[in-house]
């Protein structure tokens, strides 16, 4: 019976409540060790009558054990794993070692969406619960998975709870509900120990504050409680531990060694008789430590009483004789791995044998997609070896092993020290290389564009020193550092007569055409060619470096150019789970929507962007979402701008990435011109002028001129408007883009008397997607139009405009459209919103998946969500339309 716990015990009760009806509940239980983490873990399996358990438990001797607990746990459901998608079945499947070594390496994030899957198929048949011990000894790749899962269990039949110890660090400490355990009251103390003294007890309870595990130790040992100052709570995990060490220390000399060579490895009886063997030891000697409640032996396995013991017994042995035992222990397991992790802890000084050893425990770590396991093994391999040069090789894996473990800080520090001990060119450029990826994504785009930079000039493979120079270019287009990235473009020209491989040629052409737009300086040419060129296979499986395919495509802002690429790549990294490189494609993909008239499917994509960008810790992509989602709000009107537009700019100041500072401002802008109110907008205008003056960047697509024409007009002041047209026209006309010259025209109309500006910018409208900017230029067109008194040419473009601004979902310009129409006399018919623009960002992308096709279980694979979830979000948007079928569902959303 669970005492002292009747709150918690309905926490539990609700959840398990929950999963019964379906809905998933998770919660993770903290506490300091004793407080009676397991025990309610244990009254959770009690209480799930009806449920399916899985259990697993986190031990110190599996910590660098690749998927350890996720095997333990998923263990019984694996019958289902030719259930769930292809990719995950075979991420998984090469996770837990199922199938041959490296057949299908593994992403981290693959499988946790495998997890995730897995689950949902197990819990079709029952409700599910999961129950996780010790979850701060998980190893840290079981930990992610299951964290993953965590995170998307919204309509389903599980209730996850995960027991850790308060104070240790582990992954699940991020975001989850939380319940902390704390000490059980008095009266619930007399209780547990009810065999004492009342004031005994009281004191006892004081003493430990209500720790119930204390409580029965200390119950055992009156006289050490006598001996303790009064009144003074003592730290219990200390406590415990002497009590436990002490407890050992009356054993005999063998039941010692044997339980040193259990705590060391595996728990199976087996396991340990063959590590006693090896020091001479019979492993029957546990029977003492059973007899002193120190351990129990069951079903073939030595059971601990808390891990506390296990820690205690290891802490307690002299150095000797850990080293002595792991020697044995390495001696009798068969399995090579964990024979090098033991043999580790044996050696004292360097050993190339023992690095070596560890070498292959890493790689067959990584190929599992165990990374983070793989950046241990690599960084103790590197550490037990005799050479500078092989240690340096061994710490640039290990820092490789770090940041694709999504490790950023650790990552930095590994490749830092192997740095300094000047590893041979290649590893050095390799290891500058994944700095510069690093600070890009999680740092500073300076730091980034410096470390590129000069290890592109340190390369003396042409190729090389392209693809290091391209991302640099990206660091500078984030950094808005149009200068240095005109340089590097001129590098690259020089570098790319050299190169043959297609991957980086490809790459080069592109990234000097971008820096080149940015710069002022032409480059769209050299966009086309190398978008024209063939495909290239090297370039295909660089998914960090395709996104220029799509990235490059966007700057020419041209009808259909790179839209076919960017779905291609998006669906590629939907099937491959690879979740890593999705927030900058997401972002992509948003930036071209919200430049047609696809805004609800670019804010469904910036929505997923800032989720997956604070999930995998990019903090770049997270700014650049939420900059875009920021600019985009600003059209529709939305408050939601402003708080997005501050998180990008604290972001942005703290690491230089000033181009979301531009779109940020941008945004500010935008809104208070489309609220019509162009005094608060012009502040934002100006700074922002200022920000692209300071940075050199002269791409007039990041100008806001035509704006600031229409705000210094409104202002009276003409000067300053025909200056900024002056200025601006003569960028577009040599950058001779679509999308710029539309704007140009644009702004040179609200200026000028000349009604062919307005004309010439409807023309090049048509060669371009962006629907509020044609609905901008009929809004100018027409109030121009009306000002000379012409209200019947007036009122064409005026409707149009009121009909486009209302198709887009942008009411205050909608707003100052209708206006404009009502003074020609005509009243303009509005349109009634729809239903659909009342489901959120994730429903929308549920419908639209759903209705190009995809089942149910194949948009819950691409959202990385249950298919539970996807059904419950799916009864929500047939709720809001009204509708009862896919359908119904289509004329809805209007596509076919």
């Amino acid at each position: 019976m669970l005492i002292g716990r009747d709150a918690e015990r309905r926490v539990i009760e609700q959840l398990v409540a929950g999963a019964r009806v379906g809905a998933a509940g998770v919660l993770l239980v903290t506490g300091e060790p004793g407080i009676g983490k397991t025990a309610l873990l244990d009254e959770a399996a009690a209480l799930a009558v009806g449920l399916r358990i899985l259990r697993a438990r986190g031990t110190e001797a599996e910590r660098e054990v690749p998927f350890a607990a996720l095997l333990q746990l998923l263990r019984p459901a694996l019958a289902g794993l030719d259930r769930i998608p292809g990719p995950q079945r075979s991420a998984l499947a090469s996770a837990l070692a199922l199938g041959p070594d490296g057949a299908h390496p593994a992403d981290r994030f693959a499988v946790g969406a495998a997890t995730l899957s897995l689950l949902c198929r197990y819990a079709e048949s029952a409700p599910l619960a999961l129950l996780i011990d010790d979850a701060h000894l998980l190893d840290r790749p079981s930990a992610e998975a299951l964290l993953f899962a965590a995170r998307r269990l919204v309509a389903d039949p599980i209730v996850m709870l995960i027991a850790a110890r308060l104070g240790e660090p582990h992954p699940f400490e991020s975001d989850l509900p939380r319940l902390q355990l704390q000490g059980i009251g008095l009266d619930a103390a007399r209780q547990v120990v009810n065999h004492l003294p009342s004031d005994l007890v009281e004191q006892l309870h004081q003493t430990v504050a209500g720790n119930p595990l204390a409580l029965l130790e200390l119950a055992d040992d009156p006289d050490r409680l006598q001996r303790m100052p009064p009144g003074v709570p003592f730290p219990v995990p200390t406590m415990l531990a002497e009590a436990f060490a002490s407890r050992a220390n009356r054993l005999s000399a063998d039941a010692r060694t044997a339980l040193l060579v259990a705590a060391l490895d595996d728990c199976e009886l087996a396991a340990v008789s063959r590590g006693c063997a090896q020091l001479g030891v019979d492993v029957g000697a546990l029977e003492e430590a059973e007899t002193a409640g120190l351990v129990s032996i069951r079903d073939g396995e030595v059971q601990w009483r808390h891990p506390l013991v296990r820690s205690a017994i290891y802490t307690s042995a002299d150095p000797a004789e850990r080293r002595t035992a792991h020697r044995a222990v390495a001696v009798a397991t068969p399995d090579p791995d964990r024979r090098a992790w033991h043999l580790s802890e044996a050696v004292l000084g360097a050993d190339d044998d023992v690095a070596a050893g560890l070498d292959v425990a890493a790689e067959h770590a990584a190929a599992r997609g165990a990374h983070a396991v793989a950046a241990t093994a690599y960084e103790r391999a590197g550490r037990l070896s005799r050479r500078l040069p092989d240690r340096a090789i061994r710490l640039v894996a290990a820092g490789e092993a770090a940041w694709s473990a999504g490790l950023a800080d650790r990552a930095e520090t590994l490749l830092g020290d192997a740095l300094i001990l000047r590893p041979p060119l290649p590893v050095r450029i390799r290891a500058q290389e994944v700095r510069g990826d690093i600070e890009v994504k999680c740092g500073s785009p300076r730091q980034a564009r410096d470390i590129l930079v000069a290890a592109a000039a340190e390369s003396t493979d042409p190729a090389v020193a392209t693809v290091l120079l391209a991302d640099a270019v990206g660091a500078c287009f984030r950094l808005c550092d149009a200068t240095a990235g005109l340089e590097v473009a001129y590098r690259l020209d020089s570098l790319l007569p050299a190169v043959d491989r297609p991957g980086p040629r490809i790459i080069g052409m592109l990234a000097a055409g971008v820096a080149k737009v940015l710069a002022g300086s032409g480059g769209t040419d050299q966009i086309r060619a190398a978008i024209a060129l063939a495909p290239s296979d090297e370039l295909d499986r660089d998914r960090r470096r395709q996104v220029w395919m799509v990235l490059a495509a966007l700057f020419l802002r041209e009808t259909g150019t790179g839209r076919t690429l960017l779905q291609h790549a998006m669906l590629e990294r939907r099937e491959q789970v690879a979740l890593g490189t999705l927030p900058g494609l997401l972002f992509v993909l948003a930036r071209d929507d919200a430049t047609t008239d696809r805004w609800a499917d670019a804010e469904a994509s910036y929505d997923e962007g800032i989720r997956l960008s604070r999930e995998t810790g990019q903090t770049t992509e997270l700014a650049m979402n939420l900059a875009g989602l920021a600019w985009l709000m600003s059209h529709q009107g939305r408050v939601q701008c402003q708080e997005l537009a501050t998180e990008c700019l604290e972001i942005c100041a703290a690491q230089e990435i000033h181009l979301g500072t531009v779109w940020s401002l941008f945004a500010l802008g935008d809104l208070e011109l489309g609220r019509g109110d162009p005094a608060a907008a012009l502040p934002q205008y100006e700074r922002l002028v200022d920000v692209l003056a300071e940075y050199g960047l002269k791409d007039p697509d990041l100008s806001p001129a035509p704006e600031l024409v229409e705000v210094y007009l409104r202002l009276g002041r003409v000067e300053d408007a025909e200056r900024a047209v002056l200025e601006h026209s003569a960028r577009a006309e040599a950058k001779g883009q679509p999308w710029s010259l539309a704007r140009a025209a644009r702004a040179r109309g609200v200026v000028g008397d000349s009604e062919s500006d307005f004309v010439l910018a409807l023309g090049w409208h048509e060669e371009t997607l962006d629907a509020f900017e044609l609905a901008r230029t009929r809004l100018a067109y027409g109030a121009w139009l009306r000002r000379l008194r012409r209200r019947v040419d007036a009122r064409t473009q005026l409707r149009l405009a009121v009909e486009g601004f209302d198709a887009l979902g942008a009411p205050g310009w909608a707003d100052q459209a209708a206006a404009e129409l009502k003074a020609t006399g005509e009243t303009a018919r509005r349109r009634v919103p729809s239903t659909a623009d009342e489901l959120t960002p994730q429903e929308r992308q549920i419908a639209v998946l759903l209705v190009d096709g995809n089942s149910i279980r194949e948009a819950a694979a691409r959202l990385f969500l249950s298919p539970k979830t996807v059904e419950y979000h799916l009864r929500k948007v047939y709720a809001k339309l009204g509708i009862h079928s896919r359908t119904e569902l289509t004329e809805h959303l209007g596509r076919t």
